[in-house]
């Protein structure tokens, strides 16, 4: 057990962190906004970690202690929180593709601005970032709970007022409005929320990762996030996790075929650096044949009706 924990630990526990930024990116999503912004606040949430824990938050013990660490995540929420109000109130007027280009634009802004900071290390980013735990398995005692956390309030949100006014502006904004509901203060919210968990996100990854620079918040880390949440199930925040866990272990599985015997040289290539391609067609052939993604509420729905006939 102990060798399966040292093999698989880190890729385990950015299975979790993978489901927890699928989230970020579906809560947008529950109100039909195509937002592409969860990089850019994953990545700040990162720097912002990076930047306590190796100038203002230094400790003489071995281990950087889990407080400061939990300090870190509460400032990098705090932070993205706020910068997601004041990104999302000019922004969530665009609908559709224009929203997105928005995002992605604001996601490339915190890029360049990045490399561009003394603070933030520029090109080079921030190495050295002292570790909380002596293994890397041992980061599921913050992030799995994390993730428990956030699905059993998933949950609740959809059961909520505010949740079900969520899906009623991703149906019909218009029939929204007709019935009261303030469409851009909701869409606010769900984007403000989702920027405040992969803030969070971020600061337990630039830990986890012991370095972090402008590459964590990149065009490209914006398509892989959306194949979490596009393929995975657009309709069901379980849609999302199993999407964030699935395809964030996609590359690793790609890498061990590559390595197996008696494949083209131009395959095993194409299988190690071929990933955005491939996250590519998943999106493209998903879409056209799982529109909901692969977890939707119809398959609840169905599971149970048959363990009522069962």
């Amino acid at each position: 057990m102990n060798d399966f924990f040292s093999t698989y630990g880190s890729l385990i526990v950015s299975m979790v962190l993978g489901s927890l930024v699928g989230l970020s990116l579906y809560l947008p999503l529950m109100t039909g906004q195509l937002s592409l912004a969860s990089p850019g606040f994953y990545a700040l949430g990162g720097y912002i970690a990076a930047i306590l824990s190796t100038k203002v938050f230094t400790s003489k013990s071995n281990l950087f202690p889990i407080h400061f660490l939990l300090l870190e995540m509460l400032i990098a929420g705090i932070i993205s929180g706020l910068l997601g109000i004041a990104v999302g109130i000019p922004a969530l007027r665009l609908r559709g593709i224009y929203l997105a280009i928005a995002t992605i634009a604001f996601v490339e802004v915190l890029r360049v601005i990045s490399l561009n900071l003394d603070i933030t290390g520029g090109a080079v980013g921030i190495f050295g970032i002292p570790q909380p735990f002596e293994t890397q398995i041992e980061y599921l005692w913050i992030a799995l709970p994390l993730l428990i956390i956030s699905m059993v309030l998933f949950y609740r949100l959809e059961q909520m007022r505010v949740g079900r006014a969520f899906i009623a502006i991703r149906e019909d904004e218009l029939a929204a409005g007709a019935m009261g509901i303030n469409p851009t203060y909701y869409k606010v919210l769900a984007f403000t929320l989702g920027s405040i968990l992969a803030g969070i996100v971020g600061a337990i990854s630039a830990h986890f990762l012991n370095t972090w620079n402008a590459r964590q918040g990149t065009f490209d880390a914006s398509i892989i996030y959306l194949t979490f949440v596009l393929i995975g199930g657009s309709r069901s925040f379980l849609g999302a996790v199993l999407g964030g866990m699935v395809f964030t272990a996609l590359p690793e599985v790609l890498r061990n075929l590559a390595d197996t015997g008696g494949l083209p040289d131009w395959l095993s290539h194409f299988l190690r650096d071929g990933r955005l391609i491939i996250f590519g067609l998943l999106i493209v052939i998903g879409t056209i044949f799982f529109p909901q993604g692969l977890v939707t509420p119809d398959i609840f729905k169905k599971l149970t009706k048959v363990k009522q006939r069962s």
